[in-house]
């Protein structure tokens, strides 16, 4: 049951992307190095940040096991690559991750395994590719170095590294993952959609601490309502 949960919410996403015209990109490792950790891009070092100050930069990781949903690994792009950008731009990077419907489990495991797959960010370092995450206001900004942009570094590159980080969990199947640079785009309608995924996944984390069982005094009783599946986890956590 656990992974319905963001369904609805995977389906808007979707159908915003497919919208905006994203293009395929080829999938299949390049060969693109990485960096043993997070080494640095500095200012001087820099070709151009993607997401950078007052610009959009949204990142998101949403799970399902519904294969209709992320039927397989798939890359695309909406706007300019890499070596097409000249200055800082707005960004977005989108994946769709289905995982088998049996290793999540419920409650407490289902939390940390959503949570482990969001980490993965956090465990991805192509040369030349330095994500730059805060949590606390949901923006994901990317420092592309200057020398790996003029080695051929671009969005194919860095994708297809993404994909394989994310099957390095046993429980990934697929995944669909898709940046977006173009200017037009509707950001701030996909950071809904990305809100909305989280306050899924604190909604799971709030049943399970059995914070309150009062549901009518519940902040996030609408959540909870409006979401299939976290009504029946609440309750079977009450028994």
């Amino acid at each position: 049951m656990g992974m319905k949960l963001y369904d609805e919410t995977i389906r808007a996403c979707r159908k915003l992307l497919e919208e905006a015209g994203a293009r395929a990109l080829p999938l299949g490792d390049g060969g693109w190095p990485d960096v043993s950790d997070r080494s640095m891009i500095l200012r001087s070092d820099m070709a151009y940040e993607l997401g950078s100050g007052q610009l959009p930069a949204v990142g998101a990781t949403i799970v399902t096991a519904n294969e209709a949903l992320v039927p397989a690994d798939a890359l695309s792009l909406i706007g300019s690559d890499l070596p097409e950008i000249r200055q800082d731009s707005p960004y977005a990077r989108v994946a769709l991750v289905r995982v088998r419907e049996d290793t999540l489990g419920e409650g407490e495991k289902l939390y940390r395994a959503i949570r482990e797959l969001e980490y993965t960010r956090y465990h991805f370092y192509p040369e030349g590719f330095m994500m730059r995450v805060s949590a606390a206001n949901q923006k994901e900004s990317v420092r592309i170095g200057r020398e790996a942009l003029s080695r051929g570094l671009d969005f194919t590159k860095t994708g297809n590294r993404m994909i394989s980080a994310f099957h390095k969990n046993p429980a990934v199947k697929a995944v669909s993952l898709t940046y977006v640079t173009e200017q037009e785009f509707d950001y701030r309608a996909l950071l809904g959609y990305v809100k909305e995924a989280e306050e899924i996944t604190k909604t799971i984390d709030h049943i399970l601490k059995n914070v309150m069982m009062d549901c009518t005094a519940c902040s996030l009783q609408k959540v909870c309502d409006e979401v299939e599946g976290l009504r029946e986890l609440h309750f079977s956590n009450k028994e």
